[in-house]
């Protein structure tokens, strides 16, 4: 039998979402990238952060374990490549499996627009996936773990 795994057009490959925040843009941005601010929010509800580390430069890794409700660990790893505060964040993003190897890596760009003094826009792309059922997998993540940036950022606005 011959196996073949075919990429994702261009369009399928890649989610993109969209939030505008009651918060400052330089808030919004530094929940993005200190790492006691992305406990709180960064993995899908009903999930905990465990163990993080991050080095929040150009070439910088990240690390993060994120604990299913069933007390299953994910790990999470990536590099930073672009980083021009408050306005963007350019990062891969992947899974390591149960033997600690990494899996296909995705990128993450994330954009931040200022509306006003006190509001934001998000932009969030990230491109690369390999299936459509990984693709849907982080949408549902991602969208959960940005509710929880909801409530973290009207916490510190209030």
């Amino acid at each position: 039998m011959n196996a073949r795994t075919d990429a994702l057009p261009p369009a399928e490959n890649e989610l993109a979402l969209t939030r505008v925040f009651d918060a400052p843009r330089p808030l919004v941005f530094r929940a993005w990238t200190d790492p006691e601010q992305m406990a709180r929010w960064a993995a899908p509800r009903g999930f905990s952060r465990g163990q993080a580390s991050s080095d929040v430069r150009v070439g910088g890794a990240y690390r993060a374990c994120i604990r299913s409700p069933e007390g299953q660990d994910h790990w999470v790893h990536g590099v930073y490549r672009e980083i021009v505060e408050p306005e963007r964040l350019v990062m891969t993003h992947g899974w390591l499996d149960d033997q600690g190897q990494p899996g296909p890596m995705t990128l993450v760009t994330v954009t931040f627009e200022e509306l006003g003094p006190r509001q934001t826009r998000m932009n969030f792309l990230q491109t690369g996936f390999a299936s459509t059922a990984s693709r849907e997998g982080h949408h549902e993540g991602w969208a959960s773990s940005f509710e929880q940036l909801v409530e973290l950022l009207d916490q510190l606005t209030a």
